[in-house]
């Protein structure tokens, strides 16, 4: 027994090593691609950018037809010109040239006022002479009360004239107009913007899905981009390494061509076991159930990977 104790040690050992966790974790670099499109179908116009370019946030992607929605913002715009020049118009009144049209429309009205007057004193003189027939003193008295009249709906125009006094139901309505030109406008304004795209953040061009001239439909990426800080780090821990990780905690990795280990932080742990993926079969791991991890790296450091790139994680 003292002779086989030392060579029964060593399996023990074995046994026991085999069990404990591996120093680094195989995973791999995986991006969250965004793919840039127009709401709305069309001929590409203009295509900025090429695959493999980096671009800047607010920097133009790409550039749909445009002369449709060209034509609906001019037609918008006419508008709201036409709606705010009536608006003015009952705000502000009668211009002074008309006012002046309906002040010598009143000094004629009057002067008949005055001749009908003098016809009617005329007029009763001969009725009560004798002279005069009771129908022609009517038609006299009568011809006196319409100039009358007239001069008193001469002088109402032009006291209206001079103010816009009882017409605020008018004046609001052509609010309401203008505010339903300028809404169209918005749209329109908005529809054009559209037409156009830009990037919203600093990022790399990994791939054009269409060139210039070709027809796009609604909804269509046109351009797939890559921001630094969609980089994070895939990899798969055994159940015996889980239980110790935790969210935001830092990790290591390592890659061919990367130099030194780039840091990142654990922003999700799986809750469900899976057997080891296919991007990752090994001879020795294949049939192993493990969970899913992923940590983020510094977008300075996300820079250095690669999607798709096989990586090493480490824990220290």
């Amino acid at each position: 027994m003292k002779r086989f104790l030392p060579a029964l040690l060593v399996i023990l050992a074995q046994v026991a090593c085999s069990d404990k966790p591996p120093a680094a974790f195989q995973g791999y670099a995986e991006g969250e691609f965004v793919l840039v499109a127009a709401p709305f179908g069309g001929r590409l116009e203009k295509r900025y950018v090429n695959r493999g370019e980096e671009v800047a946030a607010g920097a133009p992607l790409f550039a749909l037809e445009q002369e449709n929605e060209k034509a609906a913002r001019q037609e918008a715009l006419e508008r709201v010109r036409n709606a705010e020049a009536k608006l003015a118009n009952i705000a502000a009144g009668r211009r002074k040239p008309e006012i002046e049209a309906v002040q010598a429309q009143e000094a004629q009205v009057a002067a008949a006022r005055t001749l009908s007057e003098n016809q009617l004193r005329q007029q009763k003189a001969l009725y009560e002479k004798g002279f005069l027939s009771q129908a022609g003193m009517d038609t006299a008295r009568s011809n006196y009360d319409r100039d009358i009249a007239r001069v008193a709906e001469m002088e109402a125009q032009i006291r209206l004239a001079r103010l816009a006094i009882g017409r605020d139901k008018e004046i609001a309505a052509a609010q309401a107009d203008v505010d339903a030109a300028r809404a169209v406008l918005a749209q329109s304004d908005w529809r054009l913007q559209q037409r156009a795209v830009a990037a919203t953040a600093k990022s790399l061009v990994h791939d054009t899905l269409y060139s210039e001239g070709e027809y796009v439909n609604a909804g269509s990426p046109v351009v797939s981009l890559l921001p630094p800080g969609n980089l994070k780090m895939r990899f798969f821990v055994p159940e015996t390494a889980v239980g110790a990780l935790k969210v935001g905690q830092q990790v290591h990795a390592a890659c061919d061509g990367c130099g030194a280990p780039i840091a990142a932080k654990i922003s999700y742990i799986s809750r469900q076991a899976e057997f080891t993926p296919p991007v990752l079969y090994s001879r020795e791991q294949r049939a192993k159930l493990v969970f899913l991890v992923e940590a983020r790296p510094a977008p300075a450091d996300a820079a250095k990977l690669k999607p798709g790139q096989p990586l090493d994680v480490s824990l220290r």
